[in-house]
């Protein structure tokens, strides 16, 4: 029949044919060669596109298409053999809306009595399935078409998680399937590794598991970290056989099968969102790489009464989270310099959307980084946000190498000042400008992290205003040559200033659109809220600031390793800037949370003349140099004490809390471990409780929080 006569339009035919090819060829290199060129991101949206393609043209529906097929063809690498159950790929949801659905579909086809329901985290490695006959495992493969996989018996059987033997009540004959993994920690040693030995990296952890799991020597596949976790069965024959997919994870651990602990039953749609949501807050907390949650019936009866379609249960759904991998061009990589410093590459990239955001740049860290990652300019890389915050190149594609990359050269001299870099001692990773009094980036730098929340927190200094006071366009002559200038800055000498507009990621001048030339803006006065009155409020906050606690100040001079943690313990310790400087390296040593490298790098820094110049400058503009005396009734009887504060006090801000914390000798710190002394517990206590629990750790509700700061833990 023509299309025509179908009603299908040319272009859609078109269309669909070339997704179809697209998306074949992904599934090629995803599942066969384990050398995926295109991100999850983009491979989803081509299968969305197809599938919406094929709901207004039905008779695109073949049984050719992606839509109605799983997996793709297997290798000729590893001989081929077929699953007892057919193995299915999941359908996916992107979207709240979906989700209910999916439930509302799921519901009405289980005759309004689908609950309750299972979650567990959708882990990104490769399918397996693994066949145990009277307790004797015989044969693992990969899912491969869903039908027919790999044999990769030999390899499987490498694995520490897998069990050759069960144990307790086995039955005669049980097929289970899971997800083989490589751990984040095991697939950054893994490339470190390979780069060394001048082998191409794997661009993620699935890749890296998949290729190590399909090494033609068993022996290569020992050697690397793979983890296993079980999550369904195709066949269970004898024995006692379970009612629900909880008791069949229950019934896998008494086998001695790797089960997760992260999943939970719930009872309905509000559990399900709540569990979606945590686990997209806290999505990097398992050791291995996740892109969503999986939502399963849990009753097995109605798993059976609800089926499957052509390649996926209807009782089961994945619920992605947005994309934290994506493919996108390296374009250039180019060097700013730090508030220390240190020379620093970063990526120039074509635009593209990650977790939400656009991303254009990313950071390298150091030359031997770039060379450790194995990118070139030019590449095609994959890109990620670490936490779902800082982007991150993980690694090349080096199979869409065309031969115009080239790599990239760390500058003998600084980019802003011309001096000679150099590594300050000869083991050093990082390179550095030397000129710290006279670079116009690292001034420019400390000044604006001087005035960062971490350290002074004056809102008005940001990093326009931080160029603008070390780096004004002339005529102005610079308010700012040295911190030691801060805290002495008038009006009269902030409203003619103009500076160029520069990238606090990189600090290069940013460029105005409309003219191509730098942007240029005049900084402090702004016409739009009175002629002064940008200029006023900086002078006010710059007031405020001199009264900010002594280690604050301290975190403001920029000592290397000095941050706020350790200012904070020797301002508690030694309570004044001139104790603290005239304490010898023995005695700031002594100071827990402070350490030999810290002492030797406070006393480097005082023993510059122009160093101590701050100092005197800002006490005679009165900056405060020491903490308020410790109250007359105030004991340090949590001295020695480690402590974790999680939910709402009532009585208490977080900040007091710490304070009063810090006032009697304690220590807080943010993540809760066995060296934990007590977890102060409020309302809506998260994550930090359920791990204390865990762990055993004394848990401490506000009113004994109270006692304890009164008496101790006596």
């Amino acid at each position: 029949m023509s299309s025509e006569a179908e009603g299908v339009p040319v272009t859609a035919l078109e269309r669909h044919a070339e997704l179809t090819e697209l998306i074949d060829e992904a599934n090629w290199r995803y599942y066969v060669l384990d050398s995926p060129t295109v991100s999850d991101a983009e491979y989803d949206a081509w299968m969305r596109e197809i599938q919406e393609l094929e709901e207004r043209h039905p008779s695109l529906r073949t049984p050719d298409s992606p839509t109605q097929r799983v997996g793709a063809p297997v290798s000729t690498e590893f001989a081929k053999v077929e699953h007892l159950q057919r193995m299915e790929s999941l359908d996916n949801v992107f979207r709240e809306d979906q989700l209910d659905a999916w439930l509302a579909r799921t519901e009405k086809l289980a005759g309004g009595d689908a609950g309750p329901y299972l979650c567990e985290l959708k882990i990104d490695g490769l399918a397996v399935a693994l066949i145990y006959e009277k307790g004797r495992l015989v044969r693992g493969a990969t899912r491969g078409n869903g039908s027919v996989g790999e044999d990769v018996t030999l390899n499987v059987r490498t694995i520490r998680d897998v069990p050759h033997r069960l144990t307790g009540d086995v039955p005669d004959l049980l097929e289970v399937r899971g997800e083989v993994f490589l751990p984040v920690e095991s697939f950054e040693r893994l490339n470190e590794q390979l780069v060394a030995a001048g082998k191409p990296p794997f661009a993620n952890p699935r890749n890296s598991a998949a290729g190590s799991l399909r090494q033609k020597d068993p022996r290569v596949t020992a050697q690397r970290d793979l983890r296993m976790i079980v999550h369904g069965f195709g066949v269970w024959r004898g024995g006692r056989e379970p009612r629900s997919q909880s008791e069949v994870y229950a019934r896998f651990k008494e086998l001695g099968l790797p089960v997760s602990d992260l999943y939970r039953v719930v009872d309905d749609r509000d559990g399900i969102w709540e569990y979606i949501q945590y686990y997209g807050a806290h999505r990097h907390d398992p050791e291995y790489e996740i892109d969503g949650v999986v939502v399963k019936v849990d009753r097995l009866e109605v798993q059976q009464d609800l089926g499957s379609t052509s390649r996926a249960p209807r009782w089961a759904i994945a619920y992605k989270y947005p994309p934290q991998e994506v493919n996108t061009k390296l374009l250039d990589i180019k060097v700013n310099v730090g508030r220390t410093g240190r020379v620093t590459p970063y990526a120039v990239m074509k635009p593209v959307l990650v977790s939400g955001s656009t991303v254009e740049r990313a950071t390298l860290h150091n030359a031997s980084e770039v060379e450790r990652k194995g990118v070139l300019i030019g590449d095609t890389v994959v890109l990620r946000k670490a936490g779902d915050v800082i982007p991150e190149i993980v690694g090349p594609v080096p199979a869409l190498r065309d031969g115009s990359e080239r790599p990239f050269v760390m500058p003998t001299h600084c980019p802003e000042c011309g001096t000679e870099l150099r590594r300050e001692k000869e083991a050093d990773v990082d390179i550095r400008c030397p000129n710290t009094r006279s670079c116009p980036a690292q001034l420019r730098e400390r000044i604006y992290y001087a005035a960062s929340r971490a350290a002074l927190d004056i809102g008005s200094l940001g990093y326009v205003a931080a160029t603008a006071l070390t780096q004004p366009l002339p005529p102005q002559e610079p308010p700012i040559r040295t911190e030691a200038d801060l805290f002495d800055i008038t009006i009269e000498q902030l409203l003619p200033i103009r500076s160029v507009v520069r990238d606090p990621d990189t600090g290069l001048p940013k460029i105005d659109p409309e003219t191509g030339e730098e942007k240029v803006v005049s900084v402090f006065a702004n016409q739009a809220e009175g002629p002064k009155k940008t200029a006023e409020l900086l002078v006010e906050q710059l007031q405020e600031a001199k009264r900010r606690p002594l280690w604050r100040v301290l975190v403001a001079l920029s000592i290397r390793h000095v941050g706020p943690t350790a200012a904070q313990a020797l301002a508690a310790e030694l309570r004044s800037i001139d104790a603290i400087f005239n304490a010898s390296e023995e005695e700031l040593t002594a100071i827990e949370g402070v350490g030999p490298t810290i002492a030797a790098s406070i006393k480097e820094w005082y023993s510059v003349d122009w160093h101590r110049e701050i100092i005197e400058r800002w006490r005679a503009a009165g900056v405060r140099m020491e903490e308020d005396p410790l109250p007359e009734d105030v004991s340090q009887n949590l001295r020695g004490l480690t402590f974790v504060i999680t939910g709402t006090l009532e009585g208490f801000s977080r900040q007091e809390a710490t304070e009063a914390i810090k006032m009697r000798g304690g220590k807080v710190t943010g993540s809760v471990s066995k060296k934990t002394s007590y977890v102060v517990a409020g309302e809506n206590a998260g994550s930090k409780y359920d791990k204390a629990v865990e762990l055993g750790v004394p848990i401490v509700d506000e009113s004994a929080f109270r006692r304890l700061l009164a008496h101790g833990p006596e």
